[in-house]
């Protein structure tokens, strides 16, 4: 199950990968790519599946998730990009900081960003669109020392049977990058030629033009520039503030 899923083969067939335009699920999507062709395949049986929760951050994250297709390595070389709807607006407060844009800050613990329910919804309105394409594996770009009780070997295992059970077809949910940490992804990302500075990883992005830049005061943007200092790299990304010390956020 969960933990044999971890890498492709041939025999997978075509493979749905969660695409939020972010760092870790784009660097998994050119790992799946590169997964892809080396088992012989072709890109288009990787398909990018965009879940749009109606949170604050989505407009601009859906918007880099085109950016980054477009560009090298990918090239449109993969196949379309399924665009899901699936809000969890009406299940918040309306007070809740998704909804508002004003999420944790820099210095704040990565538990304050926990989203109740966030990888069950995402993980069964995939899941299903899986099924009705005839697509048997799903991966994510989830993390080594994810706190969170969606994110455990047991749920995904759990989630995984329900998911195959209820849809009568099989769906295994991968997650190649569950022993790496962020900065072993950014490395992995730079060998794979990402084009790291598209993509978004913040949640409170701030309008630049007709796109939006990184924030650099939350803490999705502290774990990002943290782990490109950790890989010795310089992040390309654009922010509206970028901190003199990443560790500090000043």
């Amino acid at each position: 199950a969960m933990g044999a899923g971890a890498s492709r083969s041939a025999a997978d067939g075509p493979t749905a990968v969660l695409c939020s335009g972010g760092l870790d699920s784009v660097v998994l999507l050119a790992h799946e790519l590169e997964a892809a062709l080396a088992a012989g395949g072709s890109p288009h049986l990787v398909r990018p599946v965009y879940v749009n929760s109606a949170l604050a951050w989505e407009a601009a994250e859906r918007r880099r998730t085109e950016q980054v297709l477009a560009a090298p390595p990918f090239d449109g070389r993969l196949g379309p990009l399924a665009r899901l709807d699936c809000p969890i607006r009406d299940t918040y407060a309306r007070t809740h900081w998704a909804l508002r844009g004003t999420p944790p800050a820099y210095g704040t613990a990565d538990e304050e960003v926990y989203l109740v329910g966030r990888n069950v919804t995402l993980l069964a309105k995939a899941a299903t669109w899986c099924a009705v394409n005839g697509i048997g594996r799903l991966a994510l770009g989830l993390l080594r020392g994810n706190p969170f009780p969606d994110a455990t070997p047991a749920f995904f295992a759990a989630m995984e049977r329900a998911l195959s059970l209820g849809l009568a077809h099989e769906v295994r949910i991968a997650a190649p990058f569950r022993a790496l940490g962020k900065a072993e992804v950014v490395s992995r990302g730079q060998s794979l030629g990402v084009p790291f500075g598209l993509t978004l990883s913040c949640m409170s992005p701030v309008p630049d033009g007709s796109s939006a830049v990184h924030c650099g005061r939350c803490s999705k943007c502290r774990e990002r520039l943290q782990a490109f200092d950790e890989a010795g790299l310089e992040d390309p990304a654009d922010y509206a503030f970028r901190p003199r010390d990443v560790r500090t956020g000043r």
